[in-house]
């Protein structure tokens, strides 16, 4: 049976948990300050001064940027334990993005000036925090580099690579993702239009490199999308959704 969107996702993310240990978790958990969030509720808007940071505790957020001709573009999907923060360098920092609810539960917040105590007390802390950012940051480069560099077919086809090594069951038929997407949702996951990922999608069946079975998609030729993006052969835990 497929899993569910959220099951899968939070499988695949980065959950800050897995990064910390037990007793500096424990920490974060200490400063956190819960709220119940309602779906549509605005985290933060693109921005805002980034003075808080936030853990989804239950419940699902959506992290995004508004493009120049004002469609969405979707950075993150935040899942259980999913965590977000904002850190820059010197001086007031400010959301480079808008988070929205897209499913009510709960999440924790955590002020800056709190994270910032946690990381000057705590070394052990410092460390292992840095090594989840450096992960999420090199993530991030990565989808932003296939877009930048190969247009809305490098994103699409960066997007169902990620796809295949997040949430793909490999067969004799090729890999089946295990995750029902629509062409709005696919669109919105690289800032294009529903239009162009249907075009898109459609060469990439008429080519046999894709097809759909039931709603999911069938991927028959891995090596085809990684060739649109140049492959630079990322490791598993950085070419991930």
């Amino acid at each position: 049976m497929p899993l569910s969107a959220e099951a899968l996702f939070t499988a695949a993310h980065h959950r800050i948990a897995d990064f910390l240990s037990e007793e500096h978790f424990s920490r974060l958990q200490q400063v956190m300050q819960m709220e119940k969030v309602a779906e549509g509720q605005r985290l933060f808007w693109e921005g805002e001064l980034a003075d808080r940071c936030f853990y989804v505790s239950k419940g699902i957020v959506k992290v995004s940027k508004t493009t120049e001709d004002g469609r969405e573009l979707i950075l993150q999907l935040l899942f259980k334990g999913g965590f977000f923060a904002e850190i820059g360098g010197f001086g007031d920092v400010n959301y480079s993005c808008t988070a929205e609810v897209l499913k009510s539960g709960e999440i924790g917040i955590v002020t800056q000036q709190d994270l910032d105590g946690l990381i000057y007390q705590y070394g052990g802390f410092a460390v292992q925090f840095m090594k989840w950012m450096g992960l999420t940051h090199r993530t991030m480069q990565s989808k932003i580099r296939d877009l930048m560099l190969f247009g809305k077919p490098g994103a699409l086809a960066s997007t169902l690579i990620r796809l295949a090594n997040s949430h793909g069951d490999v067969s004799p038929e090729g890999i089946r993702i295990k995750l029902k997407l629509t062409h709005v949702e696919l669109a919105n996951m690289i800032g294009a239009t529903r239009e162009s990922v249907n075009r898109m999608l459609s060469s990439f069946r008429e080519e046999g490199k894709l097809s759909i079975d039931n709603g999911y998609m069938v991927i028959h030729d891995l090596g085809y999308f990684k060739n649109i993006v140049k492959c630079p052969d990322c490791p598993p835990e950085i070419c991930r959704f």
